[in-house]
């Protein structure tokens, strides 16, 4: 039986942390031209697992309700974010970080308490009617709603397509959970709202023992023990030996982000 999508990541939060991408500082500097973010504005980063996006916001100076439903993802979320020199001495002398117990769709925030609402790596999860629906009670008026995703490409380099064919032969359900397929709904989701979309590049650099740390920190990927495990892992060294280039291989992404008002 499949996990449900808060119990996911429970058993890889540690290849989670060290191994999944972050997001560009151009993210940041959209949002600041296109959106008026201040770091004065509350941000509610919705599902912000081991807070990748949490950081970049609170170092922009924003306070961030930090919601996300996994327990362990929440911990390591706020250990992660304590143990930054650069921000240590700011979070514990005020209360710019909150970690939430909370859902995209049940978010515990107070009605009109946040500017902005932002939700990476994470919406095709949610419930998204549901999570719409509450994003819009959560926002003070004239507020944004901010969707981010890494897409990783599939198909530009030989590695890659080798990489995608791996996932498509060992992943236990792994075309079911593309993220590709929640942005397909995108529209539908701030209908009647209107929103707009841009896009960056954006790579990651790994030996084999991080190629394969990025590839166990994916929710699809079969860990130790399951039948598939083994033989995954053999195909991966194989397509390594074959396409690293001075000790490593490539992962690229198209990082894009969906930004509007909700009516």
């Amino acid at each position: 039986m499949s996990k449900s999508p808060t119990a996911r990541f429970s058993d890889r939060v540690e290849n989670y942390v060290r191994y999944r991408p972050g997001y560009p500082l151009e993210v940041l500097d959209l949002l600041r031209v296109e959106c008026g973010l201040l770091p004065r504005h509350i941000v509610a980063d919705i599902a912000s697992g081991t807070g990748v996006f949490t950081r970049l916001l609170l170092e922009n100076g924003n306070s961030v309700f930090a919601v996300e439903p996994n327990p362990e993802m929440r911990a390591m979320g706020v250990q992660q974010l304590e143990s930054i020199k650069s921000l240590r001495s700011s979070l514990q002398s005020s209360d710019r970080f909150v970690s939430v117990d909370g859902t995209a769709e049940a978010t515990t925030l107070r009605s009109a308490s946040v500017d902005f609402v932002t939700a990476a790596q994470a919406a095709h999860w949610f419930n998204l009617p549901r999570a719409r629906a509450e994003f819009a009670r959560i926002l003070k008026p004239e507020g944004w709603c901010v969707l981010i995703w890494n897409e990783r490409r599939t198909a530009t380099t030989p590695f890659l397509r080798d990489y995608e064919q791996l996932l498509l032969t060992y992943g236990t359900d792994y075309k079911e959970v593309r993220h590709e397929r929640t942005t397909a709904t995108i529209h539908d989701f701030f209908a009647p709202a209107l929103y707009q979309e841009r896009v960056f590049s954006l790579c990651q650099r790994f030996d084999y023992d991080g190629a394969a740390g990025r590839l166990l920190s994916s929710s699809y990927a079969p860990l130790e023990g399951h039948p598939s495990h083994a033989p995954m892992m053999q195909e991966l060294q194989r397509i390594f030996r074959a396409h690293a280039k001075d000790g490593k291989v490539e992962f690229e992404y198209d990082t894009r982000v969906f930004y509007g008002k909700l009516e």
